[in-house]
């Protein structure tokens, strides 16, 4: 099982909201005192969070299915349900949230960045909130509304000021560690490093992080290798780091065509990110390995060449720690030149956005043969709170549809009687027999708790 996971499809579900309750009061000597069902408990939300102590999503990768609780039904004695419980999950700073189709859904950077991924259902009305004058002791309660399901993609990109690049092997991850407290898994193999890596680094009163993550090849931004898994990472860096390897032994490689391979992949990936291009950003380069004899004489020899390309050149040496006092400067004062451009931070605000009033509320698609399909949020929700095995909640149901203005309607756009009425979606929805001359209204079909004598007689 891999320790570190930076890409996970996770499945979540929110709670189900409880059924309200249908209960009449009762005591001694008052048989019949009134409706006193309470509400059901709204379903629990599933929520994103952002959590310092979090380092990857391994804990998604292994279990990548989450649901909230559900709200609990309302009872006698006017009790309302509990609400059922959030479930609250902790990810790293930098995860962007996407739909399966890959629209982004949320970026969550800074710690306790939250976002409702899925809602949970609204508890159904008991009967003691539907009462009213015409209807006094309702015989039957709503039904909670069940939880959204979604499947998401969750992507870690590494929140860093400064990403070291390069070929594997250059020597990043030991440049890391000698700049800053990280221990990064460091051989001398090609891809050592397999996972991100963040260090902490001080320069006088300057701080900031670098990120050492996988080693380019050439063809990563088209996915070879480690490919895109390494060029997310460097996404929110505003400042880039060329370390190149002046003593490599492989036949071909010097660290100016290094340079230029790594160059070509940066500007390949740009058509993925489109608004922020890393081929844009500061760069310097890192000319590593001077402590080898034959290093030192190659980073002198190609130092002119990346000069007359208008690049700051540092030669360092990560394993005797020369010429890294002066990189770590020039790092922290590019760090601090993008820091300055960036607008004030401003205070956490909620911002509460309400429906719009006045859309329209549904839609009735006359489908031919005398069938009809009516659309709509508002009605769609009523289906679901509907029980449907009494009458009386039946009955209210058309009711509530009537003064919506469905009936109205369907008889402008030419349904006859015992047309086909389906309410929901083609593929799903719930099919009545419209008839016209059934008259709405709680009055004319009040009947026996739980009855509806429109129903009862057609």
């Amino acid at each position: 099982m891999p320790d570190f996971v930076d890409r996970v499809v996770l499945h979540v579900a929110a709670g189900n909201g409880g059924h309200g309750c249908a209960s009449v009061h009762r005591e001694k000597f008052k048989p019949l005192g009134g409706p006193d069902g309470g509400n059901g408990g709204h379903g629990g939300d599933v929520i994103l969070e952002v959590d310092p102590n979090a380092a990857s999503l391994l804990d998604y990768h292994r279990r990548p299915h989450r649901r909230a609780g559900n709200g609990r039904p309302g009872q006698g004695s006017n009790r309302n349900g509990a609400d059922g419980g959030d479930v609250v999950l902790p990810v790293p700073n930098g995860t962007v949230v996407k739909s399966a189709r890959g629209t982004v859904l949320a970026d969550l950077v800074g710690a306790g960045t939250r976002y409702v991924v899925v809602e949970g259902g609204k508890g159904g009305l008991g009967n003691a909130a539907l009462a009213s004058a015409k209807r006094k002791a309702p015989g039957f309660a709503l039904l909670g509304e069940p939880g959204t399901e979604q499947d998401l993609v969750l992507e870690l990109k590494t929140v860093a000021d400064v990403a070291l690049v390069g070929f594997p092997s250059a020597g990043k991850s030991s440049l890391i560690a000698s700049m800053s407290a990280a221990k990064p898994k460091i051989a001398d193999y090609p891809f050592t490093t397999l996972v991100p890596n963040l260090g902490v680094v001080s320069a006088g009163d300057h701080v900031f992080t670098v990120a050492d993550v996988p080693g380019l090849i050439e063809g990563a931004s088209e996915g070879r290798g480690l490919g895109l898994e390494f060029l997310r990472h460097i996404e929110r860096s505003s400042t880039l780091a060329h370390v190149l390897d002046c003593a490599t032994p492989e036949p071909g490689r010097d660290p100016v065509s290094d340079f230029e391979v790594i160059e070509r992949e940066l500007r390949a990936y740009d058509e993925v990110l489109g608004d922020r291009p890393l081929s844009d950003r500061p760069r310097l380069v890192v000319l590593n390995k001077i402590d080898v004899p034959d290093g030192r004489e190659l980073a002198d020899l190609v130092r002119p060449e990346f000069e007359a390309r208008g690049m700051r050149v540092f030669e360092v040496s990560a394993a005797s720690h020369e010429g890294l006092r002066d990189l770590a400067f020039a790092m922290a004062e590019m760090v601090e030149a993008h820091r300055a451009t960036l607008p004030p931070e401003e205070p956490t605000r909620i911002v509460l956005r309400p429906a719009a009033v006045g859309g329209v509320e549904f839609e009735v698609k006359n489908l031919g043969d005398n069938t009809y399909l009516v659309t709509g949020a508002k009605p769609t929700r009523w289906l679901r709170q509907t029980d449907f095995t009494n009458e009386e909640a039946v009955g209210y149901l058309a009711d509530r549809l009537a003064r919506l203005g469905i009936e109205e309607r369907l008889a402008k756009a030419g349904a006859e009687s015992g047309a086909t009425v389906m309410i929901g979606t083609e593929q799903e929805s719930v099919v009545f027999d419209w008839e016209p001359d059934i008259a709405a209204g709680a009055e004319s079909g009040l009947g026996p708790r739980g009855t509806d004598r429109r129903l009862s007689d057609w």
